[in-house]
């Protein structure tokens, strides 16, 4: 592709919706994948179930916004 159509792509792209270009990311986002495994998207799904099953029976230790990011600086800053 030349840089002159990828000029004029990403013109376009930038003149779509917020929604749209959000879409538009997640599918390309999506073609750089690779292929899927059979039956991890379901695994995923009963995660998410699992997961949101532990916060609404109160089971799950859940971390404010602040005390998660001191948690990663630490982390990170441990390596």
């Amino acid at each position: 592709m030349s840089n002159n159509t990828l000029e004029k792509l990403r013109s376009q792209v930038l003149n779509l919706s917020e929604l749209e270009r959000a879409d538009l990311a997640h599918e390309l986002i999506q073609s750089l994948d690779a292929p899927v495994e059979e039956g991890v998207e379901a695994a995923w799904d009963q995660e998410i179930v699992r997961r949101i099953a532990q916060i609404d029976a109160g089971q799950a230790k859940l971390l404010d916004r602040e005390e998660f990011r001191k948690k990663l600086q630490d982390r990170i800053g441990n390596q």
